[in-house]
């Protein structure tokens, strides 16, 4: 691993560059993992602090980021955001969001035309959001030449022909429409399950619990690995007691087992960890530690 810098590294033959929405103080810690005590965020409050948790307050610090991956002469992006102008009455921090999240894809060399495939590691309002944009009143895809990567669990869940994730949350209808939709119509959404091979280095793989379709995008190259996880973290508590979910996990019992089986092997196969909303270094590397697993000191971010 040749680490560039702050926002990039070089995995074997495959460029990770990091692309930042927006970071900062964003729930309350226990709103965030409510099964993770006061405790184990003050006994950890010497690293957790300051860029995964504000004491003071007691807030979670998080991020929201894309990963752009070139590999194999192709340009990849892992998860698109919140997206702009969207409608998302039961999603306070996202609703009418706007940002410069093209901008920051521009700076980072990356033009929406440049872009090969889009990988949506699930379908959330802060996943999808850039998949599209909006022309003449008109969502449509932000990535003209890309492939789609969608998990068909979540497509089908999220989806009309289950109602909108059973009509739960208006989110889940609007998000479909405007993010998700747009994409099938221009004929650029592949949709899989179980797993996927991008190309010789980038691998997707099922791992539900969060979402009927949760999925991790493994990337090996020479002797480097890495997995990106999306939302199986939300904190590195989860990593500490990987029996703690996330508020947001629908099905409790098959997150935490996902969780704990890609952590193993992360740990196993010295994968570094890229979960889609840690801030500081964006990253992390893992061993085994008890019935969980502790950060790897240099590697903490």
């Amino acid at each position: 691993m040749n680490m560039e810098s702050e926002q990039s590294i070089t995995l074997g033959d495959v460029e990770v560059t990091r692309v930042v929405e927006w970071q900062g103080p964003f729930a309350p810690a226990r709103g965030l993992v409510p099964e993770a005590g006061g405790e184990v965020w003050k006994d950890n409050e010497d690293w957790l602090a300051p860029d995964h948790w504000e004491p003071g307050s007691d807030t979670a610090v998080l991020a929201l980021q894309t990963w752009v991956l070139r590999s194999g002469g192709r340009t990849v992006l892992v998860d698109t955001g919140v997206g702009n102008g969207r409608e998302r009455p039961d999603s306070p921090h996202f609703h009418h969001w706007q940002g410069d999240f093209l901008g920051a894809l521009a700076r980072a060399g990356v033009r929406p035309e440049d872009v090969d495939v889009v990988v949506n590691t699930h379908i959330h309002s802060d996943h999808v959001g850039w998949n599209t944009r909006d022309t003449d009143g008109e969502w449509v895809p932000t990535f003209p030449n890309a492939r789609y990567l969608l998990p068909a669990a979540d497509d089908f869940h999220f989806g009309p022909d289950n109602a909108y994730a059973n009509g739960v949350r208006r989110d889940d209808r609007l998000l479909y429409e405007d993010s998700v939709a747009p994409v099938h119509r221009a004929g650029q959404s592949v949709l899989w399950d179980g797993s996927y091979r991008i190309d010789e280095h980038l691998t997707l793989e099922s791992a539900p619990g969060h979402t009927p379709g949760s999925s991790v995008l493994r990337l090996a190259s020479g002797t480097d690995r890495a997995v990106f996880v999306g939302d199986l973290l939300h904190s590195p508590v989860q990593i500490l007691d990987p029996s703690c979910n996330s508020g947001f996990c629908l099905d409790a019992e098959q997150a935490v087992a996902s969780r704990r089986r890609i952590l193993e092997r992360a740990a196993t196969e010295r994968e570094l960890v890229v979960p889609a909303h840690f801030a500081g270094a964006g990253l992390v590397e893992v061993r085994r530690e008890g019935s969980g697993f502790a950060l790897v000191p240099s590697a903490i971010g």
